[in-house]
């Protein structure tokens, strides 16, 4: 098939340029870093690609060295992308480097004057900013929680076909691309449709995978507490459920710790709601500490956590309740008598698998507790 390589570029250039205004419209409706510095990427792309136009129009200067210094300005741009992504800041030094040693080796008259050895530098450098890319996302791998592998995929073939290009071509005169008709631009060819498929596909998979973490982190904060950091009543709920569902099957005893920290309106009247905010997070912490990763705690109310621990008899609950009642009062947070917990207890063994039981007895639990002095431990069955 006979390929206009003029046609090509100019395809090309707009490809990228039309890529890189979508997705910094999509960076401007978040702030999103990642995209804005892949849309800075596409339009970088864009402009050097226009810059290699105008060679054979005597103004080579342009096209060989402020053509490639963008273009590698662009691939740079790549690895930022996936940096600011993996949440690291962006490397000044290496963002410019690749560009400031090809203006180096252009001051080189051997080396401005050899078509094959500008292909294999600018190649490798392309080349190494992929690598770069690709490792940003290799290293994080296992806390990105999001569909990776499809931009892993594309740079490392990307990267790949940088490497092959870098021994494999000696490169082609854009004159001979002109007027050739075609023949002997395959290669050319094939890098021009190469970039432009990479440009469409790292910036849907880019986007998507911004779009997946904005979802998790969104389903994060609805089931978590603000102040805490731990579950909140609706995480709570629904977690629990599973609990029971599987400790039911499994015919296990869970017990169920309701707290309640004493006279909290007069901690927060005496000391400011501040000081109310922070013994909240202190007994959280307090609470978290005594707790397995299988157990299920939580912030149900305003002053009020639960826990549910799996495959916990009464004797086991009573003992881990006393341990946080005595580590929260032990606290140097405040004056002695100001921080305390109450804390009722139910299992399954008599309220059966069923939470809104649980919680009834524990609540009762936890009332008998507050009538008999607070900052105690009360179990269920208790008078």
């Amino acid at each position: 098939m006979m390929l206009h390589i003029p046609t090509l570029l100019m395809v090309a250039v707009f490809v990228f340029c039309l890529m890189g205004l979508l997705t910094v419209h999509a960076w401007s409706r978040g702030r999103e870093p990642t995209l804005g510095y892949l849309g800075s990427m596409l339009l970088l792309a864009a402009l050097g690609t226009g810059l290699v136009v105008v060679r054979g129009a005597g103004m080579d200067f342009v096209a060989l060295i402020i053509g490639n210094v963008v273009l590698l300005l662009s691939a740079a741009m790549n690895w930022t992308a996936m940096r600011a992504f993996v949440q690291r800041k962006p490397n000044v030094p290496g963002i410019f480097a690749g560009c400031g040693l090809w203006m180096l080796m252009c001051l080189v008259p051997q080396f401005y004057g050899s078509l094959s050895a500008r292909v294999t530098l600018y190649s490798l450098l392309a080349a190494s900013y992929g690598v770069l890319s690709a490792l940003e996302l290799w290293r994080k791998r296992d806390t990105l929680e999001v569909a990776y592998a499809p931009a892993l995929v594309l740079t490392l073939w990307h990267t790949g076909f940088y490497v092959i290009r870098a021994f494999a071509d000696t490169g082609l005169p854009i004159k001979s691309g002109q007027t050739s008709g075609g023949e002997g631009v395959p290669f050319f060819s094939f890098m021009l449709f190469e970039s432009m498929l990479y440009a469409i596909g790292i910036a849907y998979v880019t986007l998507a995978m911004v779009k997946e973490r904005a979802e998790l982190r969104f389903k994060a904060a609805a089931f978590s507490d603000a102040l805490t950091g731990i579950g909140n009543r609706r995480a709570f709920m629904l977690k629990g459920e599973q609990l029971l569902e599987d400790s039911d099957r499994r015919q296990q005893s869970v017990a169920l710790l309701l707290c309640d920290l004493d006279h909290f309106k007069r901690l927060n009247d005496s000391f400011g709601h501040p000081m109310g905010d922070r013994a909240l997070i202190a007994f959280a912490q307090v609470s978290q500490a005594m707790l397995r990763k299988s157990d299920v705690f939580a912030r149900i109310g305003g002053e009020e956590f639960a826990c549910l621990l799996a495959d916990t008899d009464e004797a086991i609950a009573f003992d881990v309740a006393e341990r946080i009642r005595q580590a929260f009062a032990q606290l140097d947070l405040l004056a002695p008598g100001f921080l305390s917990v109450s804390i009722g207890i139910a299992t399954t063994d008599k309220a059966g698998h069923t939470l809104s039981h649980l919680l009834s007895q524990a609540d009762q639990a936890l009332y008998r507790a507050k009538a008999q002095g607070r900052n105690r431990v009360q179990l269920v069955a208790s008078v």
